[in-house]
């Protein structure tokens, strides 16, 4: 890999790392609010679905750009949205349920939204198990089967944070949304859009570059 590319690469995996320190930094300073256990349960879940959000677009982007090298981050984009996931389901079962398996069973299955969560989170698993180039190689075309199943993992993500929220929809309907435009740029017609859009800039790019000359 070029120079240029691993030193990208490095940012990206350090722009990650950031939500995460930032809340090893509001503990440090007493800032994570009245309830701790629940910002730092809300926060790692919105982070674990806006991975996921980032990850669903990188092919959308690459189609759009033409910049085949963007694929190269969505591994790692994936695995942080797991991560976070992680910590998201940890605080849960550690630092609300203390490890109260039959509290956790009774939640799972009384509350939806815990429901939608949890079989999201278990449906993460096999796909993070699955992220190396060698599995890749042995699974053949049923890597790519089995990694479809992130659609529907984001799509319960997205009902688990709507189900959740009591009030004020907004920011689950804003991420049901970019759900919805990312799946539909995978459509038929949706690439055809893409192909129309990357056209006009190339050809906006060529008409500038003309002009200068």
């Amino acid at each position: 890999m070029p120079t240029a590319l691993r030193t990208l690469k490095a940012g990206v995996f350090l722009m990650c790392l950031l939500p995460l320190a930032r809340l090893v930094y509001l503990g440090g300073v007493g800032g994570l609010g009245a309830n701790p256990i629940e910002f730092v349960t809300h926060s790692t879940g919105t982070w674990a679905l806006t991975g996921l959000m980032v990850t669903l677009s990188v092919t959308p982007l690459r189609r759009l750009t033409g910049q085949a090298d963007l694929l190269r981050y969505r591994r790692m984009l994936g695995l942080f949205a797991f991560f976070y996931a992680c910590l998201h389901f940890v605080t849960y079962i550690w630092l609300d349920q203390f490890f109260d398996l039959a509290a956790i069973a009774k939640d799972i299955v009384k509350r939806p939204f815990v429901t939608v969560g949890f079989a999201a989170f278990i449906l993460l698993v096999p796909l993070a198990v699955t992220s190396t180039h060698a599995m890749m190689r042995r699974l053949g075309r049923r890597w790519q089967r089995l990694h479809r199943l992130v659609y529907l993992i984001a799509l319960l993500g997205v009902v688990h944070y709507l189900w959740l929220v009591k009030k004020d929809l907004t920011e689950p309907l804003i991420y049901g949304g970019i759900l919805a435009l990312l799946l539909a740029l995978r459509l038929p017609w949706g690439a055809v859009l893409l192909q129309a859009a990357r056209n006009r800039f190339v050809q906006a790019g060529s008409s500038d570059m003309r002009s200068r000359l």
